[in-house]
């Protein structure tokens, strides 16, 4: 029994990609690269626009003006929060699908010894 076992462990080993060269290789760092190119605008777009709204209505008035009927700008701009937060999210889980499937690329090529 305890030969099975190593066998299997051999064998999980021989299907294991070498992650250090996978680190180092250069489609691996042309992902990362992409990926920060994508999050890194998103998060700061994010930050800016949902911050610009509490700090808006502490030191300005602009956002209390009526926009729609009884509706102020505050509210629209409350609202618009909402809808950035879904449309950011899709956006970001169909993006990180194409990551996954690059990476699993990235590691079948190593697997193969490429």
């Amino acid at each position: 029994m305890a030969g099975q076992q190593s066998s299997a462990a051999k064998r999980q080993e021989a299907a294991e990609p070498n992650w250090s060269a996978i680190a180092h290789s250069n489609e691996f760092k042309s992902l990362l690269s992409a990926k920060k190119k994508f999050i890194v605008p998103n998060v700061i777009f994010f930050m800016i626009f949902y911050l610009t709204l509490p700090v808006s209505t502490a030191y300005f008035t602009f956002l209390n003006e009526k926009a729609i009927g009884a509706l102020n700008w505050a509210y629209l701009f409350a609202f618009a929060q909402f809808i950035m937060t879904w449309v950011l999210c899709m956006t970001y889980s169909k993006k990180a699908n194409k990551f996954d499937e690059q990476a699993e690329q990235i590691k079948q090529q190593a697997l193969r010894g490429k």
